[in-house]
């Protein structure tokens, strides 16, 4: 069976837990310090501007905490993960979807430009950057789940606006464990306050919950960081395989080859016949999937027809590090013929 996605853990993070365990000391401490430092060097910002959380969710729904996002008018796209509408939800806020660019499972930019709302959720869609050069960074956040290790300009997702969050779930490009999320902030008192709020006391009166990772997480987050150069230029080189064998992949536009430079999360076809290929691949013992279909779209409704029309003509395909290419190569002959 080749599945669609699957982690890649190894011995390092296997001893790196065992090691943990073994110190006596499993809680918040010092593995998630050195996993918030470890992460801002890489992504060249100084330390003490990420704070490691329990999940992407949870790094979402304290995003918009501490940006107030109580009441206000906050907007997404309709093609999304399910998650960024309930943490709009848990936080109190207003929604406001908005279309996908054509071909594209990325937000269209250029409503941005036209609109005006309170709070801003972009997310870099299957590892595809955006740049919003463009866009005021004042209460904007990047969804950076699907994309660590993209850049715009040469610099890293996460910093064009004024938080950008990343998930370290199982599917992801790295893992922590199987949960896990990080936060990220240009802006040193937005961090502190998010940190105040996630590091409650058992005496403490004020308002807080629990969204701590672990000592271990960390310590095994810790290790898949120091593999993720490794992770992304396995997924590089499959995603390479797939295009030169032809196949009709998503990927950011000629012109901007300069701008952007993608990570390969996932690889997402195009094709007129989503459920056909999809089927001859299972019977082949080989998932591929639709990520998102049509009743899975946070609006379907005549409004967002770019959204609609990419959920009906997509199929993503395997794309994980240890997916051999004996395998790929197995993937592509079952699709050209």
């Amino acid at each position: 069976m080749i599945p669609h996605n699957q982690p890649t853990l190894g011995s390092e993070e296997e001893k790196a837990a065992l090691d943990t365990i073994r110190s006596g000391w499993i809680a918040q401490g010092t593995q998630v310090e050195k996993f918030e430092n470890d992460f801002c060097n890489y992504l060249d910002i100084p330390k003490g501007h990420a704070i490691a959380v329990s999940s992407g969710s949870a790094a979402l729904f304290l995003s918009l905490w501490v940006l107030n996002g109580q009441k206000k008018t906050i907007l997404y796209p309709s093609y999304v993960c399910s998650a960024l509408r309930n943490a709009v939800m848990m936080v109190g806020g207003n929604e406001k979807l908005l279309d996908n660019a054509r071909n594209s499972p990325n937000i269209n930019v250029n409503e941005l430009m036209e609109n005006f709302f309170d709070i801003k959720i972009i997310p870099h869609m299957y590892g595809i950057p955006i740049d919003l050069s463009n866009i005021k960074p004042n209460n904007v956040i990047e969804d950076c789940c699907q994309a660590l290790g993209a850049k715009v300009n040469k610099k890293f997702v996460g910093l064009q606006g004024e938080i950008g969050f990343f998930s370290f779930h199982a599917t992801k490009l790295m893992t922590s464990g199987g949960q896990g999320g990080m936060i990220i902030s240009k802006n040193q008192e937005l961090i502190e306050s998010i940190k105040n709020f996630r590091d409650y006391g058992p005496q403490d009166k004020k308002f807080r919950f629990n969204f701590q990772m672990t000592d271990i997480q960390a310590a095994i987050g810790r290790e898949q960081l120091k593999k993720l150069p490794y992770f992304l230029s396995s997924r590089e080189k499959i995603f390479q395989k797939y295009v030169d064998a032809g196949l009709e992949l998503l990927n950011i536009p000629e012109s901007s080859i300069n701008k952007l430079k993608p990570v390969r999360f996932r690889a997402i076809m195009f094709t007129k016949q989503p459920n056909e290929i999809i089927e001859k691949l299972a019977k082949n013992d080989i998932r591929a999937t639709v990520l998102i279909n049509e009743s899975g779209l946070l609006d379907n409704s005549s409004s967002f027809p770019n959204a609609i029309n990419f959920s009906k003509n997509t199929i993503s395909l395997p794309i994980y590090p240890t997916l051999s290419l004996e395998n790929v190569e197995k993937i592509i002959s079952l699709i050209n013929n």
